[in-house]
């Protein structure tokens, strides 16, 4: 039988949010590419809820996009509602959340994805990895991708593929006594890869995630609940909008919450819960738990928030926050019926879980390329994490460096002080995750300086390196940056006298009056006072070039510049720590003292750095100093 035969430089096997960030990221690096999805209807699918960004989230769609990447720009062409979340803390943990209309998401990235020179998109399932044998010397060999071949027999060879089949392989969506072999949303699941990548030495687990039924508006008691509005100053996502560019009208959101009684009606029926009864063997989110696992963990809080979500502008599908379920659909209606506001809500869909083979991730570098089989790399969901954010994250690094590898080029890897990026997959190369990991705020411990708001000034730069940053939008963000720098300086270096109009300023403010000579950067200072309100006692400040954004980052630099200082300090000490190496073959069994337990961390993981080395769990810095003796580090 022939057999369709085609070359190309890059291949990326799955189209969820990981796979559209690493193909645009290859193709716009100049490589030929190919993108395989199991249905065009996947393509930047949201199977689950209709958003994106939010609490650390949005810190990593923010650095997506000073990266170079498109998902920043495809929410902000598509969203329906947004809103800055935790504006009553400090700037460190401010999140940008965007309300998608899910339809019209995944149209626009498809278009975009299509309209790529180099890139090609297939529709076809992928279901054997073609690796050959590389021998590297008497006593030792390796593996090296070289292809995929497809369900119908066709091959496509390559020098670089990386893997991005999200929630796919081997997928089962389960309520109750309901179990459908199909990936989300009743799309074909993909049942052969999987055991193709056994075959490549690839280890493989099983893990779960779920998501809530959806409910038709037109049954919606909306006097019942509490409307949730967008904020009327819109932040864009992409460092390229403004906020005019991509103003409209929003939708809103609704709240309600759970009570005793659907509380009592899960409890009844707990025993018919997948989840319960053993049905589901698979290791879910801690971060995102079902509604029944929320009831049976906190026993005793009263209720839980449901937000009721429109999925799109031109559909009456409403998302039900907060409710992801396995629970048979009769007990489903009982507990949506229970909820004020929806005691006559029809559902339109179903909750389920949905079971997927993954892997560790430790059998990964910083890279994301596999230890083991050269060439090969994997991004998203199948690296054992949860989102669409850090989906879109790891794909854009991956395919960056399937890039890089092909220029010759040392990949990119960026470290914990770098951004949420660097924290992200630094700790699921790292750390053994044994469940789906969400990132959050406080996995960053230099969150002060991995603002979302400042993601450009770390690392545009970055981006305009590797290729992804137009020389155009690099010019722009140079004169945004040396405005920021100078504004500062001259605040910083502008008295500003006692004078009785001063005084009367401060005092209407509620402001101490000054009783020492004292320069505008230290009313800055005070939290009374903003760039912006101190406008009436600057007359030399410029009068173009400072915009929104700047005035943000000349308040936050100056109001926090203690704090800044301080973290940029500890910096200083982790990146020491990050730049002792330590050799690839280094052999563990040569090191005294060291425990059994950390000996096989060690071995499993082959960290590049005492740093990495610090962060393995079941590694104590006893055993940390250890290694440095061996090494004379």
């Amino acid at each position: 039988m022939t057999h369709v035969e085609e070359t190309y430089d890059i291949v990326i096997v799955g189209a969820g949010h990981a796979g559209c960030e690493a193909a645009l990221a290859a193709a716009r690096l100049g490589f030929e590419t190919i993108l395989f999805t199991v249905s065009m209807d996947s393509v930047a699918l949201m199977p689950c809820n209709p958003n994106i960004g939010g609490s650390s989230k949005g810190h990593l769609v923010r650095e997506i996009d000073a990266l170079g990447g498109e998902m920043g720009k495809n929410i902000d062409k598509t969203y329906i509602q947004s809103k800055m979340l935790n504006v009553s803390k400090g700037p460190a943990v401010h999140s940008l959340r965007a309300q998608a209309d899910k339809g019209e998401y995944t149209k626009e990235m498809r278009r975009t994805l299509q309209r790529e020179p180099h890139l090609t998109l297939r529709q076809q399932e992928v279901t054997e990895l073609l690796v050959e044998p590389v021998i590297l010397s008497e006593e030792k060999d390796s593996k090296r991708v070289v292809g995929v071949r497809t369900c119908s027999g066709a091959v496509y060879h390559a020098k670089a593929v990386v893997l991005c089949t999200g929630v796919y392989l081997k997928a089962r969506c389960i309520y109750g006594e309901t179990i459908s072999y199909t990936g989300p949303n009743g799309l074909s699941a993909a049942n052969h890869l999987s055991d193709s990548m056994a075959d490549a030495g690839i280890g493989i687990r099983r893990f779960k995630t779920g998501t809530p039924p959806r409910i038709d508006r037109k049954s919606i008691d909306f006097s019942k609940t509490i409307e949730q509005k967008g904020d009327e100053r819109i932040v864009p996502f992409s460092f390229e909008n403004r906020p005019e560019d991509i103003a409209r009208e929003q939708i809103s959101c609704w709240l309600t919450y759970t009570n005793e009684e659907t509380h009592e009606i899960i409890r009844e029926n707990i025993h018919r819960s997948p989840l319960y009864s053993g049905v589901i063997q698979g290791t879910g989110p801690r971060y995102c738990p079902s509604i029944e696992d929320k009831i049976m963990k906190f026993p005793d809080k009263e209720r839980h928030q449901l937000f009721i979500e429109p999925e799109g502008e031109f559909t009456d599908e409403m998302y039900l926050d907060g409710m992801p379920s396995s629970l048979p659909e009769d007990v489903q209606y009982r507990m949506v019926h229970s909820v004020p506001g929806l005691e006559n809500a029809k559902i339109v869909r179903n909750a389920y879980a949905i079971e997927y083979d993954c892997i560790s991730a430790t059998e990964l570098r910083p890279s994301l390329e596999f230890k083991e089989v050269e060439g090969l790399f994997a991004a998203g969901q199948i690296n054992g994490s949860s989102g669409y954010e850090e989906a879109g994250a790891q794909g854009l690094i991956a395919g960056i460096n399937a890039a890089r590898k092909l220029q010759g080029k040392e990949p990119v890897v960026l470290s914990r002080s770098d951004g949420y990026i660097g924290v992200l997959i630094d700790d699921l190369v790292t750390k053994e995750t044994k469940e789906p990991y969400r990132m959050m705020t406080s996995r960053a411990e230099y969150r002060l300086l991995l603002r979302q708001d400042n993601a450009d000034l770390r690392l545009t730069p970055i981006g305009y390196e590797i290729g992804l940053i137009s020389e155009e939008r690099y010019q722009r963000f140079l004169a945004k940056k040396e405005m920021i720098e100078s504004e500062i300086a001259r605040l910083e270096a502008t008295p500003i006298g006692a004078a009785k109009e001063t005084q009367d300023f401060l005092e209407a403010h509620d402001s101490a009056p000054l009783r020492t000579a004292a320069t505008l950067a230290d009313l800055l200072r005070r939290p009374e006072f903003t760039y912006d309100v101190l406008a009436p006692l600057d007359p030399d400040r410029p009068t173009e070039g400072v915009t929104e954004e700047v005035a943000g980052q000349i308040d936050i630099s100056i109001k926090y510049e203690g704090y800044i200082k301080r973290q940029q300090k500890q910096v200083e000490h982790f990146l020491k720590m990050e730049e002792k190496w330590i050799p690839a073959d280094m052999d563990y069994s040569q090191v005294k003292n060291l425990r059994k337990e950390a000996r096989q961390k060690l071995e499993a993981v082959r960290p590049q750095s005492i740093g990495q080395a610090s962060r393995i769990s079941g590694v104590s810095p006893a055993d940390v100093s250890q290694i440095m003796l061996y090494l004379r580090l």
